[in-house]
């Protein structure tokens, strides 16, 4: 997983590249009717239940286009929130208000959706073991924020990027020519660049399960598109040596069967691919 330091940068270009696209020159349409000292207030307005996710992040947008805006919180990230709620106030320049106001709607917007989508996830998967993960399946360049939102909604993150865990897919086993191979390259590769980075590797069938156990140190064996089944076969196999994870087109329907043959963990790109926005309005009052 990234640092919190390397979160921290990952959050600041997206709040910087977002004023850059949204701002650019100038917003020409309160600086035409809207005086420069004018001072207003506006309320976040929830139009949807589900769970509010980006009160935090939206500060930052506020801090960053104008220091002197003053924010009351009344809900939390990971907050239940329905129709007629009021997440925040915000107060200050009428400008800078207006200036943050589509950066901040969507992204919290989006997050809140995530959330909401993740907790249906974890309350499906209550009072099993198995934890609900986000994947790489995310919007270019709003990753961070995304990934955030699954933690906002009680889920857990699968790794940030391609750099900060191993991870041999199908295509990797097939060109490295197979799983041996695979495997005793990647092993390789880490003893000579001197990392520390953890392994999952991708099974196609048990066959593919027993020979990736025939390795140490794999973290976690990947079962991928098994039935449930073929899936209580895998666990049993594999029989806590490392870690389990299911994938592969699981849904809502699906996800509490696939916990309960005894999967570790449960990832789903449908998380942050597959969501539609939760309606949320800022308005001045």
């Amino acid at each position: 997983m990234i640092s919190k330091a390397q979160m921290a940068k990952e959050l600041e270009f997206i709040i910087k590249n977002g004023i850059r696209e949204d701002i650019g020159e100038g917003d020409h349409s309160s600086l035409a009717c809207i005086p420069e000292d004018a001072k207003g207030q506006a309320k976040l307005l929830v139009k949807e239940n589900g769970i509010i996710a980006g009160v935090a992040f939206a500060k930052m947008i506020f801090k960053e286009v104008d220091p002197d805006l003053k924010v009351e919180t009344f809900l939390i990230d990971g907050d239940e929130v329905k129709v007629g709620d009021i997440v925040f106030y915000v107060t200050g320049s009428s400008q800078s208000i207006l200036k943050s106001e589509r950066l901040v709607l969507n992204a919290m917007q989006r997050m809140s959706a995530i959330a909401t989508k993740t907790r249906k996830f974890v309350k499906l998967l209550e009072g099993t073991p198995t934890k609900i993960l986000d994947t790489r399946k995310t919007t270019p360049g709003v990753r961070a924020i995304e990934k955030w939102a699954v933690k906002i909604g009680g889920g857990e993150n699968h790794r940030f990027a391609l750099y900060d865990m191993i991870m041999l897919k199908d295509n990797h086993i097939d060109f490295a020519g197979g799983i041996d191979q695979a495997i005793k390259k990647t092993k390789d590769y880490l003893k000579e660049k001197n990392l520390d980075l953890k392994i999952i590797v991708e099974a196609r069938d048990l066959d593919e399960i027993q020979q990736i156990l025939d390795h140490q140190g794999i973290h976690r064996i990947l079962i991928d598109n098994f039935d449930y089944a073929e899936t209580e076969k895998a666990v049993s196999l594999i029989a806590g040596q490392c870690e389990t994870e299911s994938s592969g087109g699981i849904t809502l329907q699906s996800a509490r069967r696939y916990a309960e043959c005894g999967v570790d963990y449960i990832s789903t790109g449908a998380l942050t691919h597959s969501i539609r926005n939760m309606d949320l309005s800022l308005k001045a009052f």
